[in-house]
């Protein structure tokens, strides 16, 4: 079971906190596969195979939005809330080229201590990679496919916070390669450990 936990990411509620949010999540049902990446033949004279992320599903796994102190928490605030967001990736083996990838954010804003509200979002996928070298696994799982995932519950995020009364919060890009060094460095382990061991 692979895992890449305790990743903090920026985020902003327009017209609370004054900074531009990132690009809108994009309106298409499932992202288009990347570019595949040329991987030489065992053979000489062999037609080369080509390295394949294939997106097979993504799903809402599992989500919550609490508004404890409504209607209060939605009067007109004295001043921006406080933002907090935290950044979960895992994933497991379905098989020998197929995993499932969970990206779990959960957000969490205060007005002078009161909670405004409480959001957690573990949104899944479940990915197919093929004629990938063993070392690059891990950037594959743990990087290319949350990134993939990202402008989706980027939107359900925005979307829930706006339906429960608040600014859309619209959480900025996170550099999912930076999470997996920090968190390969805090465990001790090589940067191309298998996502199945890591």
């Amino acid at each position: 079971m692979a895992r890449q936990s305790g990743g903090k990411a920026d985020a902003s509620i327009p017209e609370a906190d004054g900074n531009a949010p990132a690009a809108a999540a994009p309106e298409s049902a499932q992202p288009e596969a990347p570019a595949a990446a040329a991987v030489p033949g065992d053979a000489a004279g062999a037609a080369p195979q080509t390295q394949q992320l294939v997106v097979n599903a993504q799903y809402i796994k599992d989500f919550s939005f609490e508004n404890p102190r409504a209607p209060q928490s939605l009067m007109q605030q004295a001043g921006p809330p406080a933002v907090e967001i935290n950044v979960d990736v895992k994933a497991q083996n379905l098989g020998p080229d197929t995993f499932e990838v969970v990206l779990t954010i959960n957000a969490s804003a205060k007005a002078q201590a009161d909670p405004l509200f409480l959001l957690e979002l573990s949104y899944g996928a479940i990915v197919t990679i093929r004629n990938a070298p063993q070392e690059y696994l891990p950037t594959l799982v743990l990087v290319e496919t949350p990134r993939l995932m990202f402008p989706f519950a980027r939107n359900i995020i925005a979307e829930a916070t706006r339906d429960g009364g608040f600014p859309p919060l619209m959480i900025n890009p996170i550099d999912f390669a930076e999470l997996l060094r920090r968190n390969r460095a805090a465990q001790g382990q090589p940067a191309a450990a298998s996502p199945a061991t890591a």
